[in-house]
């Protein structure tokens, strides 16, 4: 091995390369890498990659992508969860620069006598690669092809010919002649269960699945209630049930109705909040029930094909009993009180942040602790609050040591936060983030911002929540059902996992006060009950519409891709384009969402054919699955959409038979 030759811009990386890219298990990874030496003689290049466990490398073959761009580029398909390396070899190809040697001078006219020396250097090259140890079965090929470039008797097309069939250069590239090997730093991959990229999240309160008594009365909900839940959630096809945290909650300090300082006694308080006489983070609210009747909602989840996601919110109520054991864990004042959680002008007298700062191994083994008690309860998801108000080298040890003994285990970053944070998260070891897709509402800042996830994918995976407990965007509370429904569309297409607060298919849009983002009558303060069944009896529920966006997702893994998006131009800036594939079975999916919630918009749609592998002109068969009709479409195309109808054309995109 030397450091002969360069190799520069291998990708996957994650951010520098320190920290691992990320993958799931089947997913076709691109790696790429820049490989050049001077002057003119050919190079090439293989990705070496080994799984967790494996004893013996891999090696595919890099093929140019493109003429004389010196970017090399191969798929490799992981198929095991955990860590996996991979490194760029290169090297000098003597037999390619011998090949293009004679093929340019036979171009130029030169005879046998001028081409002598390029003859018999590639007469050698062949003898080499059929003397090897291994004798395969190509010998006789590559010795008569040798044969045939040194007889000088031949005409110069039969001397050549053989050297330069197809056998023949097949034979030399699956055994290539490497002269000047370089190595390339080796990286790594971390990958997945397939979960971590793709899914659909639906997150409620159980304490709000009591329903109301016959006086009219809120009625606090359990875990056995919420599993009578789980059916309608399973039947619009989520596959993920987030659940805001479970635990006792605080009373000192307690909030009322719409963050109010003055609870009635029957107030719930805030589930984040966290901990009582009851106890802290390893414990459940005992209205909501017990460890048993949690461990049945759990299983009643999995009988379903949906999982649990656990929010991890590592702060506490004032009445949390880290508060009298440890009170190093947190930030005294020099008045002598504890500092209270503040995000000017909101404050949360009602929590108290943690400091990771005072006692760092003792706060950091609690919080494993805590973290490996619920996934002992078959909890493998957490969403975790406020990430980035934590220290970095927290999350990087604590999510390492999670998977260091349950590689499984997927994490949730809850951090609308500036870029650098968002994805800092990610490389140090978030499965997955929240986004700035909530406020991302125009065709031109929704293409840039999905060709940004698009690019990120590496490092960071994007889970689009239309709304949550704490963000109800201003689109939300004036656009209407239509304004509802493309926002699910785009959600549901734009990334492989998106989310859904309850509420949201009931159309919920009342903030707490104008240019505010808070819900009126929060559920984060009090029971909020919903009657499901009558609103969709009454025409009055988008659970329709969702469940049609996550059939259609499960039935084209197209929409379960990422490092496929491209959008296409359309003639209406409230249209807006793109398309998706699966490197695996071909499916290809091209998404039109209006973002009109309110009039009939209409314009061309140019699509990029060969960037979705047709030639120019071709006639394809456009099928919609949202309205079940048949187009003929080719590069250009009409497209309307009423949003009273359909807020999103979603077409499968095929050749005709």
């Amino acid at each position: 091995m030397t450091d002969r030759l360069g190799i520069d811009d291998v990708r996957p990386r994650s951010g520098d390369g320190t920290y691992p890219s990320k993958a799931v298990t089947g997913e076709h990874v691109p790696v790429t890498a820049t490989v050049w030496r001077e002057g003119h003689d050919a190079v090439s290049a293989t990705v070496v990659w080994r799984g967790p466990g494996e004893r013996r490398d891999r090696t595919t073959p890099m093929a140019e992508q493109g003429v004389d761009s010196d970017l090399f580029g191969a798929t490799i398909v992981p198929e095991a969860v955990g860590l996996w390396t991979y490194r760029v070899e290169a090297w000098s190809d003597p037999w390619a620069t011998a090949v293009h040697s004679i093929e340019v001078k036979l171009a130029a006219g030169q005879g046998g006598d001028e081409l002598g020396n390029d003859l018999e250097l590639a007469a050698r090259l062949l003898d080499e690669v059929a003397g090897r140890k291994e004798r395969h079965k190509q010998y006789a090929a590559l010795s008569g092809a040798a044969t045939a470039l040194r007889t000088v008797a031949l005409p110069l097309g039969a001397r050549t010919g053989p050297a330069l069939s197809d056998d023949v250069r097949s034979i030399m590239t699956d055994h290539p002649v490497r002269r000047l090997v370089t190595r390339g730093p080796k990286r790594t991959i971390w990958v997945d269960r397939v979960r971590a990229a793709y899914g659909s999240w639906y997150e409620f309160f159980p304490r709000s699945t009591g329903g109301v008594d016959q006086k009219g009365k809120r009625v606090h909900g359990t875990f056995k209630t919420a599993t009578r839940e789980l059916d309608r959630v399973a039947r619009m096809g989520f596959d993920v049930v987030y659940l805001p945290p479970i635990h006792p909650i605080g009373r000192v300090n307690r909030k009322g109705p719409n963050n109010s300082l003055t609870p009635g006694p029957a107030d719930p308080g805030s589930p984040w909040a966290i901990g009582a006489k009851e106890g802290g983070h390893d414990a459940i609210h005992p209205t909501l029930g017990t460890d048993k009747d949690f461990a049945a909602f759990v299983r009643r989840a999995g009988d379903l094909g949906m999982e649990i996601a656990l929010d991890l919110a590592l702060q506490v109520a004032p009445d949390h009993p880290w508060v009298a054991l440890h009170p190093e864990f947190f930030t005294t004042l020099p008045d002598g009180t504890i500092a209270f959680a503040e995000n000017p002008p909101k404050k949360y007298q009602d929590i108290y942040p943690l400091n990771f700062d005072n006692d760092r191994d003792a706060i950091y083994a609690e919080m494993l602790r805590v973290t490996l008690h619920w996934v002992e309860r078959g909890v493998k998801i957490f969403r975790v609050d406020n990430p980035h108000t934590k220290p970095p080298d927290f999350w990087a040890w604590l999510i390492s040591s999670v998977k260091a003994a349950h590689p499984d285990v997927l994490f949730l970053a809850e951090a609308f936060t500036r870029p650098a944070r968002l994805w800092g998260l990610a490389r140090l070891g978030f499965t997955q983030s929240y986004t700035y897709f909530t406020w991302r509402t125009a065709k031109e800042e929704l293409t840039e911002f999905g060709e940004d996830l698009r690019d990120h994918w590496d490092e960071g995976r994007p889970n689009l929540f239309v709304n949550t407990p704490d963000i109800l965007p201003e689109h939300l509370q004036v656009g209407g059902p239509g304004m509802f429904a493309l926002r699910a569309a785009l959600a549901a297409t734009l990334a492989p996992t998106w989310g859904v607060y309850a509420g949201y298919e009931l159309y919920e849009h009342q903030a707490v006060k104008p240019g505010g983002e808070e819900y009126l009558d929060s559920e984060k303060y009090e029971l909020r009950p919903r009657d499901h069944a009558a609103a969709l009896a009454e025409g009055r529920s988008l659970e329709p519409w969702l469940t049609r966006l996550n059939q259609i997702r499960r039935e084209h893994p197209a929409l379960q891709q990422m490092r496929t998006l491209h959008f296409h131009h359309i003639d209406h800036d409230a249209l807006i384009a793109y398309s998706k594939q699966d490197p695996a079975t071909g499916d290809t999916v091209v998404i039109v969402v209006s973002l009109d919630p309110h009039e009939v918009r209409e314009g061309t749609l140019w699509l990029d054919l060969p960037a979705l592998g047709f030639s120019p002109g071709e006639h394809l068969v456009a099928h919609d699955e949202v309205t079940g009709e048949t187009y003929d479409w080719g590069d250009g195309n009409y497209v309307r959409l009423d949003p009273t109808r359909a807020s999103a054309h979603i077409i499968s995109l095929q050749r005709h038979e």
